[in-house]
């Protein structure tokens, strides 16, 4: 009979969960389901602090290892493992262990790690150990067994009726399923910085949607083209739901006609935020996100972020907040967004820069220089005039309209 094959998804920060554990487990599962798609998965199940898919029966090593790349990028993952489940019968389990060792393709060195999660199964975790890696050693006698850090971990899990075996793991991102924290809005440049920062919060459940502030019509439309590129490497494991563009290059304009040129950012960053609260009070909602790194740039030193804070009643999360350049760039290399960030475009963060921006605002001045602004107006009109753009997030639930 032939052997089922079966990825097995393990989590760690779900498992420490209470009550509300299962809606969390849910919720990945449903996750996991979306960003397969048509992959060859017959069935999921939910097995003993597992996630376990069951692959079609003509699916290959290959197909599996691809499956598991793709499954580890899925917020919630902690681990992913392809191999194979089977009776629980010892000469069954010695002919599973060496089929999973085998489908490694280069190993010296390997070691046999054993778990009984039930006690209807007579042999215990460390008899086990002893009698799977001895068939092991008989079926690949030029290999060794090497207990501490071996090229390849043999796992046995014996759980509810059945034995899971594998030998092929990849680490997964971790952190909590998307949609299991509500939604935020995110300031989105084509920069380095807001894709790392709105995948960090993704991480931690949170349904990002995306405002991003075009210059245009005073520049050209090339960062929406690169920000709706990133919104598709997001939206590849389910980490991204929707994207509104507002040019807003007019009222920055006006703004740089208006006002003292060295509180021009200031008043930028105030005029975003507004905008971005409204998108949120639209969706429903809770918190705003930026990818604003303390003391990066003028815009982020302390007494600028207090100005920019003041212009909103919602939260303002800055996950990247105590990170250097160095560690954003490697992050946005490992989610792949860092390519599409490094092409250059003109958009609103360069639109009437002034000369000598002030770093040290105080609110009580900023506030004066906007006493003359129709902001509410200019707010109204660049809602009017957003535009919205869809990706695959299975958790987002648009908001209702009213006819």
């Amino acid at each position: 009979m032939a052997l089922q094959r079966v990825c097995l998804v393990h989590y760690h920060e779900i498992g420490l969960k209470g009550k509300n554990r299962a809606h969390f487990e849910k919720q990945l599962v449903t996750n996991i389901k979306a960003v397969l798609g048509d992959a060859p998965i017959a069935r999921i199940q939910r097995i003993s602090g597992r996630i376990c898919l069951f692959e079609d029966v003509e699916a290959t090593y290959e197909q599996s290892c691809e499956l598991v790349d793709l499954v580890a990028g899925i917020p919630g993952v902690a681990r992913v493992s392809c191999g194979y489940r089977c009776e629980q019968d010892l000469e069954v389990m010695y002919d599973t262990a060496i089929q999973a060792l085998s489908d490694v393709p280069h190993f010296e060195t390997f070691k046999v790690q054993a778990r009984r999660n039930h006690t209807d199964f007579e042999i215990d975790s460390m008899q086990l150990n002893q009698l799977v890696g001895a068939a092991l050693c008989r079926a690949f006698q030029d290999k060794k067994v090497l207990m501490k850090n071996p090229d390849v971990e043999v796992r046995v899990e014996v759980i509810q009726g059945h034995c899971y075996i594998y030998a092929h793991s990849v680490v997964g991102v971790g952190g909590l399923p998307v949609g299991t924290a509500g939604k935020v809005v995110s300031l989105m440049s084509s920069g380095i910085d807001s894709p790392v920062a709105t995948w960090r919060i993704a991480r931690r459940g949170a349904i990002p949607i995306g405002v991003h502030f075009s210059g245009r019509p005073e520049t050209l439309d090339t960062s929406e083209f690169l920000v709706d590129d990133i919104a598709h490497v997001l939206e590849r494991t389910g980490c991204f739901a929707r994207l509104y563009i507002a040019p807003i290059g007019e009222y920055q304009r006006r703004i740089a006609e208006e006002a003292p040129a060295s509180l021009r950012i200031v008043l930028y960053r105030r005029f975003m935020y507004r905008i971005a609260q409204r998108v949120a009070e639209f969706e429903g909602a809770k918190a705003l996100v930026t990818g604003e790194s303390l003391g990066q740039v003028a815009s982020q030193t302390l007494d600028n972020i207090l100005c920019t804070n003041a212009a909103v009643t919602l939260p303002v999360l800055r996950p990247l907040i105590g990170s250097d350049k160095v560690e954003i760039i490697e992050e946005a290399e490992a989610i792949g967004t860092f390519e599409i960030s490094s092409q250059d475009a003109p958009d609103c963060c360069t639109l009437y820069m002034p000369r000598n921006p002030e770093t040290h605002a105080k609110l009580p001045v900023v506030m004066k220089a906007e006493e003359g602004l129709p902001i509410d107006a200019w707010i109204d009109e660049v809602m009017d005039c957003l535009e919205v753009h869809d990706y695959r997030c299975p958790s987002y639930r648009p908001p209702k309209t009213v006819d």
